[in-house]
């Protein structure tokens, strides 16, 4: 999306433009100097170490057709950034800059906003929905890679296309109150929660709690609007119950009641293929029965990598919970050859994480996982519940990476699974390198 900087500007009460020409165009916006794309709006946004507007000479010599800083970066970069001659606004708060300008970018696209969250498969069914519309010739756009925060929606909302017709986006949480802030940012015509699972229990102390964090994205919806929710799951009752009369409700199970045929071959990838066709539906649009897509996952989200020698690497390690870690293990237990389930620590549980993690290990070994490898401290739970299956144990991904290639056979199904944390990914690169 195209906006003047002095359209940021009157969207952004408190700002002002020592330097640079208001009527000057930028499109779309990005938050790292190192990672600028000609034209955009660099926002410099100030971290608990760094002030990003700092670095803002650097973005505008990368490119950036203008720059937002704080009146502290300013300080620091007023002579340098005169000199580059570009727009620069100052102003209070540079993520507000940055949020108010998203707001008006939708706006301005006129597209309809589906909001999706949930603790397990949220950024799945964003990429598979959007596959779906697109193979019906909706003008789709998804946030990309997991743009879900705070400053992610906004960045997302600024991508947008003039010619856009529906925006998936993505909006995830870590805490009570931080959904509502982006259902302000972006508010939904469709709201999607795809599942609640004792993820950040560390932070919100129940199921309960996150529940009703979850629900925070159908806080917004108002007569004619859909919320989309699982079937069976009565911690979203009492929320669903609260929903304006004239709100819409739309519910989904294990799996599609039609017939679709995508590149996804994993069977949890059905659940997550059952939400989207529900969303669609809830948009208006009825797929035909053997509609065929093709689905870009975000990074490390389920790709699956060929082994040298043959086998497969499932590389699904950008976060974990008990609920992903079943659905994962239950598919791997069907595939062909050896299972090797490499699992990390997941993260956020709380007290309660070592039942967790027993119980994950105990599961591999009722689905007849043939090897169970664990990484990291908490992992090692994951043994202690193994009932006498075959394991090993490493204490962090580097080691991992180094010991692993030995404990393996040829046309071994592997998958890999862990919280963000643990950076599985490094085992990913030296498993199958330069895929």
């Amino acid at each position: 999306m195209t906006l003047t900087i002095n359209e940021v500007l009157k969207a952004t009460p408190g700002a002002y433009l020592p330097v640079g020409h208001p009527d000057t165009e930028v499109t779309g916006a990005g938050v790292d100097s190192r990672d600028v794309t000609p034209g955009t709006l660099f926002v410099g946004i100030r971290g608990e170490f760094d002030d990003g507007g700092q670095h803002a000479p650097m973005a505008l010599r990368k490119g950036a057709a203008g720059a937002v800083v704080a009146p502290s970066a300013w300080r620091w970069i007023e002579g340098e950034a005169r000199g580059i001659r570009k727009p620069v606004i100052v102003a209070p708060d540079p993520l507000a800059v940055l949020q108010a300008a998203g707001r008006l970018a939708l706006e301005r696209s006129g597209a309809i906003v589906v909001g999706i969250t949930g603790s397990v498969g949220k950024t799945t069914t964003k990429d598979i929905l959007v596959a779906m519309l697109r193979a019906m010739g909706v003008l789709t756009e998804g946030s990309r890679g997991n743009r879900n925060t705070e400053i992610g929606v906004p960045l997302t909302l600024m991508d947008l296309p003039d010619e856009t017709s529906v925006a998936v986006v993505e909006m995830g949480m870590r805490g009570s109150g931080q959904i509502a802030e982006l259902v302000c940012l972006a508010p939904p015509r469709v709201a999607c929660i795809t599942s609640v699972a004792p993820v950040h229990l560390e932070l919100l102390g129940t199921v309960e709690a996150i529940a009703a964090a979850k629900a925070e994205i159908l806080q917004g919806l108002r007569p004619g609007d859909t919320a989309v929710v699982p079937a069976d799951d009565a911690l979203l009752a009492p929320h669903i119950a609260t929903l304006a009369q004239g709100v819409q409700v739309i519910t989904f199970g294990d799996t599609p009641d039609i017939t679709l045929h995508s590149n996804l071959i994993s069977a949890w990838q059905t659940r997550n293929t059952a939400a989207a066709l529900a969303c669609c539906r809830a948009l208006g649009y009825e797929p035909p029965n053997g509609l065929e897509f093709t689905v870009e996952l975000s990074a490390m989200r389920g790709q699956e990598k060929p082994l040298t020698g043959g086998g497969v690497l499932i590389e699904d390690c950008y976060n974990a919970n008990p609920l992903a870690m079943r659905a994962a293990l239950t598919d791997l237990a069907g595939r062909p050859g050896r299972r090797v389930a490499v699992l990390g620590d997941m993260l956020e549980l709380g007290p309660d994480e070592a039942r967790f993690h027993r119980e994950v290990g105990q599961l591999a070994a009722e689905l007849g996982i043939d090897l169970l490898v664990a990484v990291g401290a908490r992992a090692a739970a994951y043994i202690e519940g193994s009932d006498g299956m075959a394991t090993a144990h490493f204490t962090d991904a580097p080691a991992a990476a180094d010991g692993l290639p030995a404990l393996l056979e040829a046309g071994d199904t592997i998958l890999l699974k862990a919280s963000r944390g643990m950076a599985l990914e490094r085992i990913s690169a030296a498993l199958a390198p330069g895929t």
